[in-house]
């Protein structure tokens, strides 16, 4: 399948010559496949509403048409125009030549003891990414955890997915279909209009990828799962996760109002500019004054941190202090989070104790601070486990008969 070129994104206008040029060329070598499939048919999933119109006009039908699909697509939930009631059947047929309505392939699909699911979903051109639904032990619901491009750029070294290296970018169509296959899965349509609580109710976008490295997309697929005459999700059910891409978050937190989550990880830059490289970019005052900017940000609305907790590098008291001097002014909790090995990990957990003083410490300066239960382990569903399957497999086999300097190519570092 040819690759697209990606459409320049219409970046932040404060932003250097150099971040721009940076982020301008992540775009453009690291886009998804195009929207067309190799037979010429559209895929309707992941268009805007303007853009859908715009296709039933270019068929000679009436823009009416499109608010007809939206309906069917992302309230009903159908992908066979065959069962789109309310269409005619001629009309059915015409839009079966031309169009599809697509949804990301199941290649396997787990299910911890702990009830989280993991899937992994295969897309056209056979790359593939982990989504995770993680249930709410408390309540009757959940939230899905979608990833937003194949691989990570940024290589944090507590990280399991940032071994992986970057791939590519997901379209809309492919961050959009995650959440619409898991409610498959689950048999959640349609979408309710009367508040009845669905076990899919919240979205994280915290699975593989930095989402503002693919904010173009990203922002295009929660918009149309935040359409009231759609999915209907809203901007509270979900939050967004950065290890801090500086220059975009003004521009997210504008044009989403969508909750922010910040993979702080550390409170010196010494330590943050070693297990979250990001960090060299945009330092931590940097990034703690992008976060006083956030729009909406309130004691309602606050901005989660999370803090994996590893054992001997960022778990001393000493640290929560400095985390607590660099909230200050900033409606904010903080998840901490017991890191969670995996094979050829560098690190340790913290002990409990350590954990336990660390949140003490946090707490008493007034900000909640809950220790995440880690969930999915047994599944490698867990924060900071997600690899794809394919990768470990290709890991796993021996390799083939090449030059050393071919074995430790990759693909560059964007970030």
């Amino acid at each position: 399948m040819s690759m697209s070129v990606a459409p320049k994104p219409d970046l932040p206008q404060d932003l250097t010559e150099a971040e721009r040029a940076r982020i301008l060329a992540k775009s453009a070598l690291f886009a998804p496949p195009e929207a067309t499939l190799p037979d010429g048919r559209r895929d309707l999933v992941g268009l805007s509403r303007e853009e859908l119109a715009a296709e039933m006009v270019s068929i000679g039908e009436k823009p009416f048409r499109a608010k007809q699909l939206w309906h069917w697509i992302y309230h009903q939930g159908v992908t066979d125009f065959a069962k789109m009631s309310t269409i005619a059947k001629p009309m059915q047929a015409k839009l079966a030549e031309r169009f599809v309505v697509g949804r990301p392939g199941v290649d396997t699909e787990q299910t911890s003891e702990d009830g989280t699911r993991k899937f992994l979903f295969a897309f056209r051109d056979g790359q593939k990414v982990e989504t995770v639904y993680i249930p709410d032990q408390q309540e009757d619901r959940g939230a899905v955890c979608i990833s937003t491009q194949v691989g990570c750029t940024l290589s944090c070294k507590f990280c399991h997915t940032g071994t992986q290296k970057l791939v590519r970018n997901l379209g809309a169509a492919e961050i959009v279909g995650q959440f619409m296959a898991a409610r498959d899965s689950y048999g959640e349509w349609p979408s309710p209009t009367d508040g009845t609580p669905r076990l899919l109710s919240t979205i994280v976008i915290m699975g593989m990828g930095e989402p503002l490295y693919n904010y173009e997309n990203t922002a295009k697929a929660m918009k149309i799962i935040m359409d009231g005459e759609g999915i209907g999700l809203s901007r509270r059910r979900i939050t967004l996760s950065t290890s801090g891409v500086v220059p975009m978050m003004d521009r997210c937190g504008e044009e989403l109002g969508v909750g922010l989550a910040v993979s702080l990880h550390a409170v010196r830059n010494d330590i943050r500019d070693e297990i979250v490289p990001l960090n060299r970019k945009y330092p931590i005052e940097e990034l703690m004054a992008a976060c006083r900017r956030y729009p909406g940000a309130s004691n309602a609305r606050r901005i989660t941190f999370e803090y994996v907790m590893l054992k001997g590098v960022n778990d001393s008291e000493a640290d929560a202090r400095e985390l607590v001097r660099l909230l200050k002014g900033i409606p904010a909790k903080v998840n901490l989070i017991p890191f969670n090995p995996w094979p050829g990990s560098p690190y340790e957990t913290s002990s409990n104790n350590a954990i336990h003083r660390f949140a003490r410490v946090v707490s008493d300066a007034g900000y909640s601070s809950p220790i995440r239960t880690p969930r999915g382990r047994d599944i490698l569903a867990a924060c900071g486990q997600l690899k794809t399957e394919s990768e470990r497999r290709r890991a796993a086999r021996p390799a083939p008969d090449r030059p050393a300097a071919a074995q430790e190519a990759r693909a560059p570092d964007a970030a």
